[in-house]
């Protein structure tokens, strides 16, 4: 049975996202004070591609496949570095990691630096029993444990709060965001997300989340309910407010690359940073959003 088939048989807990849904809402607001600041004044931009440098690295950067890789209809770039920033799966499934350790592999980067994000269900001990009861749904071994399950992921360097260092760039990645639902790699907005967040060295050169940091590209859209015709609605600022002030104030990246939001997908910049959102997947799960295209130049300092 292929992957799209499973992802169509899994009837998925109920969840309630009214309360987290609410709490976006107040981040608009909040938002509308911080970029005020200076350092916070972010402007789009339109390019999916940065500017080509001589003697440069070539990365290449999608997330949120949500298991539809090779439903897309473009061609991934060649590069050196190729990165994911998670949400490969729908679920979590061992088939879904499985399928995508295989695409992975057939990709021509040198270097591959992945993620999960909250759809990783399996990936997290939290909500690691979640992802079983799907497999089981769909007839899938559900007795892997949560190591197990990561070590199908091959054919990359899989990034979990930790660094790698790839042609003397130094890359962090780090799956968690606020609480929304009961997904994996969720954690309440204050003393818990910040945590992690300051775990991520001063000296990173490109940092890799899940989550968007609060303000950039991280509006959210609430679907209208099924059988209407009304548009999707504003349901505010899904990104993470100490996410947005660690980046800015002290991490001060080269390149910020995330997803999660799927309406955010785009880059923008506060002069010091460019933000990718590499959300290759529409709000209808779609794969429409082409890869994303960054050089990093060699030696020089981090800053844009």
């Amino acid at each position: 049975m292929n992957i799209s088939k499973k992802i169509k048989m899994i009837v998925p807990r109920p969840t309630n996202i009214d309360p987290a849904r609410q709490r976006q809402l107040l981040m608009e607001v909040k938002w509308e004070d911080i970029k005020q600041k200076p350092g916070y004044d972010i402007e789009d931009v339109d390019e999916t591609t940065t500017e080509p440098l001589d003697d440069s690295v070539k990365i290449v950067c999608m997330s949120d496949t949500h298991s539809t890789q090779e439903m897309a209809e473009f061609n991934i770039p060649d590069g050196d570095i190729f990165i994911h920033a998670g949400d490969f799966t729908r679920y979590g499934l061992h088939s879904e990691v499985e399928e995508f350790n295989t695409w992975l592999g057939t990709l021509p980067h040198q270097y591959k630096v992945v993620i999960a994000g909250n759809h990783e269900l399996s990936f997290d001990p939290t909500t690691h029993e979640e992802a079983k009861e799907y497999m089981k749904q769909v007839g899938e071994n559900s007795t892997k444990g949560v190591e197990d399950i990561k070590k199908v992921l091959t054919n990359c360097v899989y990034l979990e709060d930790e660094s790698t260092d790839i042609l003397g760039i130094k890359i962090y990645g780090s799956p968690w965001q606020p609480l929304f639902s009961h997904s994996a790699f969720n954690l309440q907005r204050g003393p818990d997300l910040l945590a992690k967040w300051r775990k991520i060295p001063t000296n990173t050169d490109i940092l890799v989340t899940h989550g968007p940091p609060l303000g950039i590209r991280d509006a959210s859209l609430q679907n209208p309910t099924s059988g209407t015709h009304s548009k999707p609605t504003k349901a505010g600022r899904a990104g993470c407010e100490d996410l947005l002030l660690e980046v800015v104030e002290r991490v001060k990246p080269r390149f910020h690359i995330f997803g999660h939001i799927h309406e955010g997908y785009g880059c923008s910049t506060n002069g010091n940073t460019i933000f990718v959102n590499a959300s290759t997947c529409t709000k209808q799960y779609r794969p429409l959003n082409k890869p994303m295209v960054l050089y990093y130049p060699v030696n020089c300092n981090k800053n844009i």
